[in-house]
């Protein structure tokens, strides 16, 4: 595997951790946003390794225009492919507007698909990875983030389908599953849903980071950084009655 990575959201929380994360033991690193002077900053953090430049993960062209750009500072060399790019919005479903869960789909699903598909020929030629953001939220809906849970969801489907599809062309895909994260779109919701503050925030960007390097190195399939997530996931698998049970306590 090349020592290069592309970080989509690279401006804040998780993808900025990634990047200084990937920075800091010598890779060379693409921090791609669409705040502009937020991932210049990211970089400027990174060091002379690092790129800057705008991504807008839900436009073909734009991320044409990102590879184009990412390929020339490299030499043609991607070793990761980090679609941490996502949005969030918090609430009961019926109070949620139609824009505002189109927008949930468009960034975080076609927002990954676009982008494996535009780094597709450069990851086969490195023998990459794709590292999918996914959440606790694709292991059980989860309320309050109704829409949200189905975008991680198909992030999840996507990964295990891509992964057996992709393998034989040299490419692994894979996924990370953390629960609630320190993040600024996690403190900027209006609306907490009653499973955050039940669950409170116990990850750290820079927790998270460190899953994404074990991910990028390892040979799993779903990475989950916390302990009760893994055998909530083994709950959900085994005993979907179980995991249904522990959600509406969750809600309550």
């Amino acid at each position: 595997m090349e020592n290069t990575i592309l970080v989509t959201g690279a401006a804040s929380g998780i993808g900025r951790a990634v990047a200084r994360l990937f920075g800091s033991k010598g890779w060379h690193v693409g921090c791609y946003d669409l705040d502009n002077a937020g991932v210049r900053h990211v970089a400027t953090e990174v060091g002379h390794r690092a790129l800057a430049g705008h991504l807008d993960v839900t436009d073909e062209a734009s991320w044409n225009a990102c590879v184009a750009d990412f390929e020339a500072f490299t030499g043609g060399r991607l070793g990761v492919l980090f679609n941490c790019a996502g949005i969030l919005r918090m609430g009961p479903f019926d109070q949620q507007s139609v824009s505002d869960c189109k927008k949930q789909l468009d960034v975080n699903v076609m927002g990954v698909i676009l982008g494996i598909k535009a780094c597709l020929t450069l990851l086969e030629r490195s023998r990459g990875a794709v590292v999918n953001m996914s959440s606790a939220s694709a292991v059980y809906g989860q309320p309050e983030l109704a829409v949200y849970s189905a975008t991680k969801f198909a992030v999840r489907a996507l990964t295990e389908a891509l992964d057996i599809e992709l393998r034989d062309r040299g490419v692994r895909v894979v996924d990370v599953m953390p629960g609630y994260v320190d993040t600024p779109m996690v403190r900027a919701q209006v609306h907490r849903a009653r499973s955050l503050e039940k669950l409170g925030i116990k990850l750290s960007p820079e927790i998270v980071a460190e899953t994404v390097w074990e991910a990028a190195h390892g040979d799993g399939l779903h990475y989950i950084p916390e302990r009760n997530l893994k055998v909530i996931a083994r709950i959900s698998g085994l005993m979907p009655g179980a995991a249904r049970r522990l959600m509406r306590l969750l809600a309550r």
